[in-house]
């Protein structure tokens, strides 16, 4: 009589990540939705501090905005682990199960976005100024997408901060 392997056994297939211009698309789309997020809180940052200018207590409205786009982004992953973007671009993060986040791991896994962006801007600027090139500064709309080098060393095509984490991003499009 052969043996019959339990369903839970068999090896599970890994899932499939999202292709990098898909990510790259849905970023885009975000960052437009971001401008929307952003000058609403620094339009309601200014009402409550009566601040005239940008320069106002900068470091006071750096953290504010930073803690507004990470409302946004909490509140949008505790609702089915989806942003608006990443609705359109049928792209859902989960746990390494396939379980929605919950609590800390949302809130680490925003913060642990940022490490790498700032380190590359930080790379960035003083190049320029190692070089005395001032046009180098440009290259500055580069680093938040330095987040995708990662994805060419996984063996799943996860962000480094996905894989720390221990969270995926699943193609929630059907296999053809």
């Amino acid at each position: 009589m052969p043996a019959t392997i339990a369903q839970s056994e068999l090896p599970s297939t890994p899932p499939i990540a999202p292709s990098r211009l898909r990510r790259f698309a849905c970023m885009m789309y975000e960052g437009v939705l971001l401008f929307g997020v952003i000058f609403l809180a620094g339009y309601l940052f200014d009402t409550l501090t009566q601040s005239r200018s940008g320069l106002m207590l900068r470091h006071s409205r750096q953290v504010f905005l930073f803690l507004a786009m990470g409302v946004y982004f909490l509140a949008c992953w505790r609702r089915g682990g989806q942003t608006l973007p990443m609705k359109t671009w049928n792209i859902r993060l989960t746990d390494r199960g396939g379980q929605p986040l919950r609590g800390s791991r949302m809130v680490v896994r925003y913060v642990l976005l940022w490490p790498l962006p700032l380190l590359t801007a930080l790379l960035i600027g003083a190049l320029s100024r190692a070089m005395g090139w001032p046009s180098l500064d440009l290259l500055i709309v580069a680093a938040p997408f330095s987040i995708f080098i990662w994805t060419w060393f996984d063996p799943h095509k996860q962000f480094l901060h996905d894989r720390l984490l221990g969270t995926e991003l699943h193609d929630l499009r059907q296999p053809a």
